[in-house]
């Protein structure tokens, strides 16, 4: 118990500090772009006016709203202990609307489009790749294959071909939105059906693309294991063949689980390029204004969340790992 401890503490404390070290990237890269979007704000405001002095008070006073003639080290205090509260400020590019409006609005989008489709890719990754590793065959020379492929075709180009085929040429999917842009989102079942057939081609679009590298890499393990030691002297022995292919892949699973994880913590920034592509209302095109709009709350405020989903899954999997993977449980008990 006590190895556990030092464990567990030991990996936390890195990660907390990485956070640190991350949250500071995260307020200071945005603020490097250059250009000056309280101007563009300002102007606005000032359009048809000619006396340059209320011009200038105006721009001072936008200025001071926003925070942004103060120095950079206080910038970064106001602006941290304003996000712990949950507050991450005004958005430039969508003023006067709210940073935390503008994302929760589409971080859900963003998760419900995203989370369903990593764990569908992986899982039938890891069967196809499994599959192929101990049947070999049409498996092994011809699927696999296929799907590698079609996996090594980048994100944008698969969106594209999909686009193209089922939405220009074949007109069974909308090409473009979340839902209908003649509707309204209500708890109707017009509403559901129009969400889900907006649905379609980001979400197989990103299971295409996941299912090629989960399946390499479960069957690159599937193998190395099935030639380990254990597996022979196992069948020396009389096991049965399907008892044994079970530790096999419980042990060829622990690199997937890693990938798994890594996954879904970089799903808000991983395979954003989908929901761009097809004007998703996710955080994609959220990012995507934000950086042609010198957005810099927006931004960090979008960037942040990546930070945090990536380091919360790296922090599971290690947790999870002391757990699981029988090596590190004896060397926590040797501790």
């Amino acid at each position: 118990m006590k190895g556990y401890k030092k464990y567990y503490g030991q990996k936390i404390l890195w990660y907390l500090l990485t956070l640190v070290f991350a949250v500071g990237l995260n307020f200071v890269l945005p603020r490097l772009m250059p250009g000056d979007p309280v101007s563009a704000i300002a102007g606005k405001s000032v359009s048809g006016m000619t006396d340059a002095t209320a011009i200038e008070k105006v721009y001072e006073d936008y200025s001071n709203k926003f925070g942004i003639n103060k120095p950079m080290y206080v910038q970064f205090f106001t602006w941290l202990k304003n996000a712990a509260h949950g507050d991450f400020g005004v958005s430039f590019s969508q003023y006067p609307r709210s940073v935390a409006d503008i994302v929760s609005s589409s971080v859900w989008w963003t998760i419900c489009l995203q989370l369903p489709a990593i764990l569908v890719g992986w899982i039938l990754g890891n069967v196809l790749g499994a599959v192929s590793a101990y049947k070999k065959g049409v498996f092994d020379k011809a699927i696999l294959p296929a799907f590698m492929f079609v996996s090594n075709v980048p994100a944008f180009g698969m969106a594209t071909i999909l686009l193209f085929i089922f939405s220009l040429k074949l007109g069974v999917f909308p090409s473009s939105g979340g839902y209908g842009f003649d509707m309204m989102p209500s708890a109707t079942w017009a509403f559901v059906k129009s969400v889900l057939s907006h649905y379609q081609l980001p979400f197989w679009s990103i299971v295409l693309t996941t299912i090629g590298g989960q399946a390499i890499g479960m069957r690159s393990m599937s193998i190395y294991e099935l030639n380990a030691d254990y597996v022979k002297y196992s069948r020396f022995l009389g096991i049965k063949d399907r008892t044994i292919v079970k530790y096999v892949f419980r042990n060829a699973m622990l690199p997937q689980i890693t990938g798994l994880a890594m996954s879904l913590g970089t799903m808000m920034g991983g395979a954003l390029v989908a929901e761009i592509i097809f004007s998703y209302p996710g955080l994609g095109s959220t990012m995507l204004q934000a950086v042609r709009g010198q957005d810099y709350p927006l931004l960090s405020a979008c960037t942040l969340m990546i930070t945090i989903m990536v380091l919360l899954a790296n922090l599971f999997v290690e947790l999870i790992y002391g757990v699981v993977d029988p090596r590190v449980k004896a060397n926590q008990q040797d501790s």
